[in-house]
């Protein structure tokens, strides 16, 4: 629109004092502002997981909703009566042409930021148009698929100043968060080690449907061998290990195991004649990747997600004084643990070290979108928006996570070889400081 440019350049001003890295934190303890106008945001991509978004933004104070975008007209339809049925006028609907709509969505003047949560295809194009717009992005994950887009995205921040968000929840899960404090009080000393995994048995409803037929995402297991959805598993991570504040990945080597799984469902569901038991499938079962830091840490990251079993993420952390175990539910410090070698339940350093954020949300937000990671997420982004302040995810922090995707499927290409890893802060990832997330109670003091 015609003041896109004059609303870019105001953005850029407000939000950075140099490009790129200079944008400042919000963190605990910052006074908040006022809600004296709107925050008004436009969503592309209405299916379920941006339906799911839009519901947990309708419940927030001071965002309106004035735009919507998808390309399905059922789907578009159905999200604009939601915005109604809250109590706000019907959104604006753009859905005529995949590479036309959500762009008009994003020209328009009176919109502060936009969430996109499309097909992973039109993660990194939209989120970089969007910034290229003036307006603060919170995508999906994977932010992207290529190093190419790990680049451009890095890139349009950069050259634009707008913040771009990956909205990875598991970085504002309850647990996490109270692991971050105390690693961070130096309950666990220095950190050595991590494992962590996405594991969710995705086949007869994500992947394909109840009925055998494909389903979106079905393609990316025809076409491609890699870790397809690191993003979960590394959302904790970089902030418990201080990736892009202190240390760095420096190489990855991925191994994947043959693809039996697929095959076995629809030969075990359908019959051996289905053309899904027959068909060839490059992506491998299992996905272990290894990375090794620029500071000698490692961490394992395991793709799960076409074999039978429970959800779980398998989170580990290991250091000098102590371990913690997801799975286990448990801790062990060498300094507290009543029995010298012995595990003890979680549950009271998840009181004792519950972090702030938590607790000024209020059960209401934990009402909503997985046990309320989402509403806290989305908590957290609307303020950045509303106070012109870096988003507490950053894009560096967004590439990170979704680069996973490429190296792995290099080294699995070249036969689990190392990858080295760009570095996307060129450099300065040696004297940043961290800022997710920060509880001043338990920050570390040497």
């Amino acid at each position: 629109m015609g003041n896109q440019v004059d609303r870019r350049k105001f953005i850029q001003a407000s939000t950075v004092a140099t490009a790129g890295l200079a944008l400042t934190s919000a963190g605990v303890g910052n006074e908040d502002a006022k809600v004296n106008r709107p925050v008004r945001i436009g969503i592309v991509g209405v299916g379920g997981r941006g339906t799911g978004l839009l519901r947990v933004l309708l419940t927030m104070k001071g965002v309106e909703v004035p735009a919507l975008c998808d390309i399905n007209a059922d789907h578009l339809k159905r999200a604009q009566d939601i915005v109604a049925a809250a109590g706000q006028a019907e959104p604006t609907g753009y859905s005529v042409g995949e590479d036309r709509a959500y762009k008009q969505l994003m020209d328009r003047d009176d919109l502060d930021a936009v969430i996109i949560a499309t097909y992973w295809e039109w993660h990194a194009p939209m989120a970089v148009y969007g910034m290229q717009a003036g307006k603060y992005v919170g995508v999906e994950v994977p932010a992207a698929l290529t190093m190419d887009e790990c680049w451009e995205l890095v890139k349009t921040h950069e050259q634009t100043g707008v913040p771009c968000m990956m909205l990875e929840n598991w970085s504002f899960r309850r647990d996490n968060l109270a692991v971050l404090n105390m690693i961070r009080r130096g309950l666990f000393g220095e950190i050595v080690h991590c494992h962590c995994a996405h594991s969710h048995d995705c086949i007869d409803h994500w992947f394909f449907d109840g009925q055998g037929n494909d389903r979106w995402p079905a393609k990316y297991l025809i076409d491609r061998n890699a870790d397809q959805y690191p993003t979960h598993s590394l959302g904790p991570v970089i902030s418990w290990m201080d990736i892009g504040c202190g240390d760095y990945f420096d190489y990855v080597t991925s191994t994947a195991t043959s693809s039996l799984g697929i095959n076995a469902h629809f030969a075990r569901k359908f019959g051996p004649d289905h053309p899904g038991a027959k068909r060839k499938y490059a992506q491998g079962d299992i996905v272990t990747t290894v990375v090794k830091t620029h500071q000698g840490k490692s961490i394992v990251i395991n793709y799960d997600m076409q074999l039978p079993r429970p959800y779980d993420n398998r989170w580990m952390i290991q250091g000098t004084l102590g371990i913690y175990n997801e799975q286990r539910d448990a801790v062990y410090l060498l300094d507290r643990s009543p029995k010298y070698h012995d595990w003890e339940p979680f549950a009271p350093y998840q009181e004792e070290f519950d972090h702030a954020w938590w607790k000024e949300m209020g059960a209401e937000g934990g009402e909503h979108g997985h046990g309320g990671t989402d509403y806290l997420e989305l908590q957290q982004f609307v303020k950045a928006v509303r106070d012109k302040t870096q988003t507490p995810i950053d894009v560096y922090d967004s590439v990170m996570m979704s680069v996973i995707v490429p190296l792995s499927e290099q080294s699995i290409a070249a036969g689990s070889a190392p990858i080295k890893c760009p570095d996307f802060t060129r450099g300065k990832w040696r004297t940043r400081e961290p800022a997710f997330a920060l509880d001043p109670r338990f920050t570390q003091t040497t």
